[in-house]
């Protein structure tokens, strides 16, 4: 136990016309540090969490986070990236510092400006995160990777419409009560399940309703030491923090176990000195269905192929015995790039202090976090419990 969350902030994600990344970037920055009960010139440390990937004609972003304190000025900024999972590379860079002794306080910010990049941009941006090489003519943009990956598990396994549809309800139901959430909405398996002109077909056997959102947003921690944090108003500790990269090309796998997934949640579980079955919840990376299905298996929720069981016996709902996503996860939630692994830190340290409001999951005391950059390329898992 090296470092603890002490405060937080979460701008709404969606069509955010009326933000700009600064703007976003000072917004949850500010909210942070008022939520911490942290001036901002005690901070030691910033790091922002921004893909851009062509999303933002403003690159080198790091000082935006100045914008929101003349009293941030001079201090250590830098951005990083990891793809998707940029947000918690952002976190994980913050927590090493405190680790080091480099830093008593950072703040961690995590953003993102996509909706105003015209559609066919968007899908070749993230195709940025694929193996150029051998990936970028897969048709669909990121949607066409997971597609063929839905496919191929689809031959293996069976067809598991019926699951990735249960999967998408599920978290469009949670995300109702998620008041950052871009959709709240409980749109219902029939819907979810069948092919419409407002549900077609995207890539594969992939509907709109398995595919993540494109969003805008911003999410901030303010991260400290265990001593430090043991004399503030709250503090949510990280039992465990650990990140494992793949191989970037899916020709070099087996694209259908996640081995960079379980080989993160293995370590994790193994750090925080607890079994899977101890976690009160977990949220994990859905940006595709697919992607939840088969990170079940990953985690060790479900042999090899079982994923669907998971779902259909009503383990992962909100009341079930590991709750999934009750935040609605990245199908409901959104998923702004830079900042969702930050939003997973947040929204976890919330149900953990029980303020979670409408997702509250009850009894919540241990929280597991998983947030992968690319096709299980980059993997993220922290393991997370209320210290005070």
């Amino acid at each position: 136990m090296t470092a603890c969350i002490i405060g937080w902030s979460h701008t709404p994600f969606g069509k955010l016309d009326a933000e700009s990344v600064e703007s976003l970037i000072v917004r949850a920055a500010t909210g942070a540090l008022e939520d911490a009960g942290v001036q901002a010139k005690d901070v030691d440390e910033i790091v922002l969490g921004h893909f851009n990937g062509g999303f933002s004609a403003q690159d080198f972003t790091a000082s935006l986070v100045l914008q929101a304190s003349p009293d941030l000025r001079f201090k250590r900024a830098t951005r990083v990236e990891n793809a998707c999972a940029t947000g918690s590379a952002a976190v994980h860079q913050g927590l090493k510092s405190i680790e080091a002794r480099a830093s008593r306080i950072v703040l961690v910010v995590g953003v993102e400006q996509m909706t105003t990049t015209p559609g066919p941009e968007i899908g070749k941006n993230l195709l940025k995160a694929s193996y150029i090489k051998e990936e970028a003519d897969v048709a669909g943009g990121f949607a066409g990777i997971f597609g063929k990956i839905a496919g191929l598990y689809f031959q293996k396994y069976g067809d598991q419409s019926d699951a990735l549809a249960m999967i998408a309800a599920k978290n469009h139901k949670n995300g109702v009560g998620n008041p950052y959430a871009q959709m709240r909405k409980d749109l219902g398996f029939d819907f979810c399940r069948m092919e419409s002109d407002k549900n077609p077909f995207v890539a594969g056997p992939l509907k709109r309703t398995d595919c993540s959102l494109v969003s805008d947003g911003a999410a901030a921690i303010v991260l400290t030491d265990v001593e430090t944090a043991l004399q503030m108003k709250k503090a949510v500790v990280f039992r465990a923090a650990a990140h494992v990269q793949d191989f970037l090309p899916m020709s070099k796998r087996d694209i259908l176990k996640f081995e960079g997934c379980a080989h993160a949640w293995r370590q994790a579980l193994a750090q925080a000195g607890i079994a899977l079955g101890d976690l009160s919840f977990v949220e994990t990376h859905d940006c595709f269905t697919i992607a939840e299905l088969i990170e079940y298996e990953a985690m060790g929720l479900v042999p090899e192929g079982q994923g669907a069981r998971a779902i259909q016996e009503g383990w992962t709902q909100k009341d079930g015995k590991l709750p999934v996503n009750p935040s609605g996860g990245l199908k409901a939630k959104g998923h702004p790039i830079g900042a969702t692994g930050v939003s997973m830190h947040a929204l976890t340290a919330m149900q953990l202090t029980g303020t979670a409001g409408d997702i509250q999951v009850k009894r919540a005391e241990i929280g597991g976090i998983f947030n992968m950059g690319g096709a299980a390329v980059a993997n993220y898992v922290s393991v997370l419990e209320r210290l005070r």
